[in-house]
C-alpha cells in the first residue's frame, strides 16, 4: 500500500488523469461486450428451442438401439438408458459439416422430468469445445429385447449442436475487442490532447512561480474564466502576487527611505556639529584670551598719562578690550542661536507636526517682506508685481511669512548691494493641474550654476561658504522653505544660471473659497 501511495505521489497529474479515463472506458467497453455476447448467445440459443419443441418426442423407429444417438434435423435424437451416455449408432462420429465432427452432449445421467414437461437444456460436449441444446423428458415406454416387449424407463433426448451460436458469439467478441481497441486508442490521443490543453494553465501557473521564484515579481497567472476552478484560482494568485509585490516594494522603498534617512541625519549630525564648532571656538578663545590676560584691572596713573594708547603693556584687558570680547561673544552666540532655531524648525517639520491652518492673503505678507526689506536696505530697489487672481491659501501664516521672508533675504544676502529684488504674485496651476498661487522671488545677480541649483535646497549646502559665514549664514534657510511648502502640499523650484540672476519660485494651492473670486469681476 505503501508503495502504491509513493507511486501515486511520483505520478504526474496528467499521467493519473489519462490513466483514469482510459481505465474508466475499458472498463466500459468490457462491461458492453460481455453484455452483448451474452444477450446474443442466449438470444441465438433459444432460437433452436422451437425446432426442438416441434421435433419432440421422436417416434421409435424399427431398429432403434437404445443408448444410441441419430443424426436428426442438423441434431440427434436418441433413448438413454438412466446411467448411461448416449453413444454413436454407427461408427461413433458424427459428420455434422464437411470433414468435421462433434462429439456427443455430455447428458446428465438422471433427473430429467418425470411425466411432466420437457426440459430444455444447454450442455456442453463430452470433448471438444461445442455446446449442445437439448430437450429431454423420461418416460415409460415398451422396449423390445431379444424377443421380448417390456416397458422400460428410458430419457428421451433431442438436441442440437451450438456451432453456429458459439461461431456467431466469437466473430462477436473478436469484433468487439478490435472495436475496443481502436475505441482505446483513439480515445487515449483525445484525453491526452484534451488533458494536456486544459492543464496549461496549470502549466503556467507552475511557470510564473518559477519567474516568481527568480526574482521576476511583476508577473501573472493569464486569467481565465472566473467561474471555472482555474480561472477562480488563477484570480486568487494573482491577487495574493499583487499584495505580494506591493508588500516587497514598499519594503524596498522603506529601507531605502531609511537607509537615505540614516546617511540625511549622519549628514545632517556632522553638518551642525561642524556650524556649532566654530561659534564655540570662538567664544572658548576669547574666554581664554581673557582669563590669560588675567582678567580687567585699572592702569597706573602714570601709565594712563604717559602711555594712554598702549594698556596691553600692563598685562590686563581694558574696558575697551572687553567690550570688543563682549561684541565678539554676542555675535557668535546670536549666530549659535540662529542655528538652533533652525535646526529646531528643521526637526518640527521632519516630525510632522500639525500646523496652524486658516486662510492666508499672499499678498499681504508679500508687501509686509518687500517694506521690511526697504527698511533693512534703504540702497536696494525691491519691487513689488501683481498679477491677476485670487492670492488665498490656506496655511500657516507664521511659516508662510517665514517663507516669503528667507527667500527675499536670501536674494539680498547673496547679490551685491544695489542689486534689485522683484517679489511676483500671480495665478497658476499644481502639478496635478489644480490652481495654485505662485510666488516669484527674483534676482539680477551673478546667478547659479546647474549642479548649485540641484543642491541649494540641501541642508547646510552653501554655494559661497566664505561669503556666507562672513555674512552670519547658516545654510538652513532655503531648506527649511522647502519643507515648509511641502508640508503645505506646493512646490518650490530654481531657476538660474551664471550671471543672470536668479528666480525661486513657490506654487501654494489655492484657497477653495477663492477658487470663484475674480478681481476684474466688478460683481465679485
Amino acid at each position: 500500500m505503501k508503495r502504491l501511495r509513493a507511486l501515486s505521489d511520483r505520478t504526474p497529474l496528467h499521467v493519473k488523469l489519462i490513466t483514469a479515463v482510459l481505465s474508466l472506458v475499458i472498463l466500459a467497453l468490457i462491461a458492453i461486450s460481455l453484455a452483448t455476447t451474452v444477450m446474443l448467445r442466449s438470444y441465438l440459443i433459444t432460437q433452436h428451442d422451437p425446432t426442438l419443441q416441434a421435433s419432440f418426442p421422436p417416434s421409435l423407429r424399427p431398429g432403434v438401439v437404445l443408448g444410441k444417438a441419430y443424426p436428426f434435423n442438423g441434431g440427434i435424437t436418441g433413448f438413454q438408458e438412466p446411467g448411461h451416455q448416449l453413444s454413436w449408432a454407427e461408427d461413433g462420429n458424427m459428420p455434422v459439416s464437411g470433414n468435421a465432427y462433434q462429439s456427443l452432449p455430455g447428458l446428465p445421467t438422471g433427473g430429467w422430468a418425470d411425466g411432466g414437461q420437457p426440459t430444455l437444456t444447454t450442455v456442453s460436449s463430452r470433448s471438444g469445445d461445442g455446446a449442445w441444446r437439448v430437450i429431454a423428458q423420461s418416460m415409460t415406454m415398451p422396449v423390445t429385447t431379444d424377443g421380448s416387449t417390456q416397458n422400460q424407463t428410458v430419457n428421451v433426448v433431442v438436441a442440437v449442436y451450438l456451432g453456429d451460436v458459439d461461431a456467431a458469439t466469437h466473430r462477436l467478441q473478436l469484433f468487439d475487442l478490435a472495436v475496443g481497441g481502436a475505441i482505446v486508442v483513439v480515445l487515449a490521443i483525445i484525453a491526452v490532447a484534451v488533458v494536456q490543453a486544459n492543464l496549461r494553465p496549470l502549466n503556467d501557473i507552475e511557470m510564473t512561480a518559477g519567474q516568481i521564484a527568480k526574482g521576476h515579481l511583476n508577473h501573472r497567472v493569464p486569467e481565465l474564466d472566473p467561474r471555472t476552478e482555474i480561472g477562480s484560482l488563477g484570480r486568487s494568485l494573482n491577487a495574493m502576487l499583487a499584495q505580494i509585490e506591493s508588500a516587497f516594494h514598499d519594503r524596498e522603498k522603506s529601507e531605502r527611505a531609511a537607509q537615505a534617512s540614516e546617511e540625511r541625519m549622519r549628514r545632517f549630525i556632522a553638518d551642525a556639529s561642524h556650524e556649532l564648532r566654530t561659534p564655540l571656538t570662538t567664544i572658548r578663545g576669547f574666554a581664554e584670551y581673557y582669563r590669560q590676560r588675567g582678567g580687567v584691572t585699572e592702569p597706573p596713573a602714570s601709565s594712563r598719562t604717559d602711555h594712554p594708547e598702549s594698556p596691553a603693556d600692563s598685562g590686563s584687558l581694558t574696558p575697551a578690550d572687553i567690550d570688543r570680547i563682549m561684541s565678539r561673544l554676542e555675535s557668535e552666540a546670536s549666530r549659535m542661536g540662529l542655528l538652533v532655531e533652525d535646526l529646531l524648525q528643521l526637526a518640527r517639520m521632519d516630525q510632522h507636526r500639525p500646523l496652524d491652518l486658516g486662510p492666508v492673503d499672499l499678498l499681504t505678507l508679500a508687501a509686509d517682506a518687500v517694506q521690511d526689506s526697504r527698511m533693512v536696505a534703504p540702497d536696494r530697489p525691491v519691487e513689488l508685481i501683481i498679477g491677476k487672481g485670487a492670492f488665498i491659501t490656506d496655511g500657516d501664516e507664521q511659516r508662510l511669512r517665514q517663507v516669503i521672508g528667507n527667500l527675499v533675504n536670501n536674494a539680498r544676502t547673496h547679490t551685491p548691494p544695489g542689486t534689485p529684488v522683484r517679489v511676483r504674485l500671480d495665478s497658476g496651476t499644481l502639478e496635478d493641474g489644480s490652481p495654485a498661487v505662485v510666488l516669484d522671488v527674483e534676482d539680477d545677480g551673478p546667478g547659479m550654476t546647474a549642479e548649485q541649483c540641484k543642491r541649494v535646497f540641501e541642508r547646510f549646502y552653501r554655494a559661497d561658504a566664505a561669503r556666507n559665514r562672513a555674512s552670519g549664514g547658516t545654510g538652513l534657510g532655503l531648506a527649511i522653505v522647502a519643507g515648509i511648502v511641502h508640508a503645505h502640499g506646493g512646490s518650490v523650484s530654481v531657476k538660474s544660471a551664471p550671471g543672470d540672476g536668479a528666480d525661486f519660485q513657490v506654487r501654494l494651492p489655492l484657497s477653495p473659497d477663492a477658487q470663484g473670486d475674480d478681481p476684474d469681476d466688478p460683481e465679485a
